[in-house]
């Protein structure tokens, strides 16, 4: 990984004294790598058809297995596209990296201009995120990632209708026709966070009550069948302490509001829930993929959709 600027929360990565251009993040970030098609076969040579193994280049590792017409997207192509969004050169990333041994990797652009809530110094930052898969198990897409900079908390905001969710690209059939779709991401973008700006400060107006708090926070992380666990009940006891003590929940303009309530669930996810692992790097690369990719940013999706219905 790398990253520009101040230690990103997960901790990981090269550090660059500025905001990278697309050559220099590849380079720092070790995604200066190919990923090829290879035939595969039985243990004692049988041909295996339809069905490929994605290698990468300079380790050898096998990625993944795909069928014949999967297209690979290389690392450089998937910057490109990002690239491409805006025409003049100015995107600068701010963190890249990968996961596991390569199979997935990300990339996250700042857009100008932050949403400031109730005009206080609560300010949330608008990124673009886009990730590719080297193993077929999801498109090119363009997410838009909004980060509450105080905590550098992620957010998972679903849109309304679900539309404006950003891009997303199939790898099959002729990715160079389809790189034409990144110059739609900025006007979605600017619907999303238009959207977005509008919703935060409703959450942000709200003042839930203790009993409403608690039922957020029940429907956000629910019992399991079998009833209530010691665990379960610890989960929403931290959740709760964080919509008291979390960092920057004591801002006047938002304090005991929704929005303080959202990112309580934000900021547990993001740097307390527990994440298996051999060593702290390893458990702070599996807590970023959950947080961005995997149960985390359901949780985090889930908590945005309860914290509208309540606020309404």
């Amino acid at each position: 990984m790398m990253y520009a600027g101040e230690i990103p929360w997960h901790g990981l990565g090269t550090r660059l004294n500025e905001p990278a251009t697309a050559r220099e993040a590849i380079e720092a970030a070790g995604l200066n790598y190919h990923t090829d098609l290879k035939d595969i076969e039985t243990t004692d040579g049988i041909p295996i058809p339809q069905r490929k193994a994605v290698v990468r280049s300079d380790s050898r590792d096998v990625l993944g297995v795909v069928g014949t017409s999967y297209v690979p997207v290389q690392n450089h192509q998937a910057f490109g596209f990002l690239d491409a969004v805006v025409a003049d050169g100015n995107l600068r990333y701010h963190t890249a990296g990968a996961l596991g041994k390569g199979e997935r990797v990300w990339m996250l652009a700042k857009l100008p201009e932050n949403i400031r809530v109730k005009n206080s110094d609560d300010i949330t930052e608008k990124f673009l995120l886009l990730s590719n898969s080297h193993d077929g198990s999801s498109s090119l897409r363009v997410h838009f990632t909004p980060i509450r900079v105080v905590c550098a908390n992620t957010l998972a905001i679903a849109a309304r209708n679900g539309r404006g969710q950003g891009v997303s690209i199939i790898h099959k059939g002729d990715l160079s026709a389809k790189v034409q779709q990144a110059q739609e991401v900025l006007g979605l973008a600017k619907w999303f966070y238009d959207d977005a700006e509008e919703q935060i400060n409703r959450l942000a107006r709200h003042y839930p009550s203790l009993r409403q708090l608690e039922e957020y926070f029940r429907q956000v992380y629910p019992d399991s069948p079998d009833g209530e666990s010691s665990r379960t009940k610890n989960v929403r006891q931290e959740m709760l302490r964080l919509f008291e003590e979390g960092i920057g929940h004591d801002m006047p303009e938002i304090r005991h509001t929704t929005w303080t309530a959202l990112n309580a669930v934000t900021e547990y996810v993001d740097h307390y829930r527990s994440t298996r692992g051999k060593n702290s790097t390893e458990r702070a690369s599996n807590r970023l993929e959950s947080a961005w990719f995997g149960s985390g940013a359901l949780l985090k999706k889930r908590a945005w959709e309860l914290a509208l219905q309540m606020a309404v």
